[in-house]
């Protein structure tokens, strides 16, 4: 069994929020989406892939992580149809990372560079690949981090639910043993906070704290680094 919690804020600098984010205890669905776009289509963007996603899965007549993909599918064939079919929209588009809970396993699927993290035993580490110029081109060239880190195409996605069909969708299945933590983030945290800044807050859950502490304290963080960006986080512990 799943305990979760979700927390979402505008950060420092932008004036709205794009990113979305949504949970369904019962069916152990958990989704977040960065969204981006001229206007307020970023907003809808984001919004309507995790809607999407929600819907598809509730009616789904199986359960498993390919429902999982169709739902990401779909949820780009939507984000496209609602473009095309208004011009203040066009361009519009999002990341998507969904973890669908599957007896002892997370099934999760990702588009774009929100991540999905594990914290266990070993510490915390990170469960999903960007689609990011900087991870698919930058680093296969040998920059160093450095470079990576003020490179004028860090922020370039190479993949975004309502940019492109067909979709090239990262999936995973990760096992999800009782005490573990899984964190879905946008790039608002992980884009600011160094990965042990985040671990040393989320152990304060392994220590016992609540979820809505450590996501509160977690965004806290990101915001004294400056709050560039919104900035999203979805906890879950496996609570057995």
């Amino acid at each position: 069994m799943l305990e979760a919690f979700a927390l979402s804020d505008m950060g420092c600098v932008r004036t709205n929020n794009e990113d979305y984010c949504f949970i369904d205890a019962e069916r152990g669905l958990y989704i977040l989406a960065d969204g981006m776009g001229g206007a307020k289509a970023g907003e809808q963007a984001s919004r309507i892939a995790v809607e999407t996603v929600a819907e598809t899965v509730r009616l789904a007549a199986q359960r498993d992580s390919q429902v999982l993909i169709f739902a990401v599918e779909e949820a780009n064939r939507r984000v496209l149809e609602a473009a095309h079919n208004d011009s203040s929209l066009e361009g519009m588009g999002t990341t998507l990372v969904a973890a669908l809970a599957l007896d002892e396993e997370l099934a999760i699927a990702s588009v774009g560079d929100s991540r999905a993290y594990m914290l266990d035993y070993l510490g915390l580490h990170v469960i999903t690949d960007d689609q990011t110029w900087v991870n698919e081109v930058g680093r296969p060239l040998g920059l160093d981090e450095e470079s990576l880190r003020h490179h004028p195409m860090r922020h370039v996605l190479t993949m975004a639910i309502g940019a492109s069909a067909p979709l090239t969708i990262n999936h995973y299945r990760v096992p999800m043993p009782k005490g573990n933590l899984v964190l879905i983030c946008s790039d608002g945290l992980h884009g600011v906070l160094e990965t042990a800044q985040m671990e040393q807050i989320l152990n304060g859950v392994l220590g016992g704290g609540s979820l809505e502490e450590s996501c509160s304290n977690l965004i806290e963080a990101a915001k004294k680094a400056g709050g560039p960006d919104n900035v999203t986080v979805v906890l879950m512990r496996n609570i057995g």
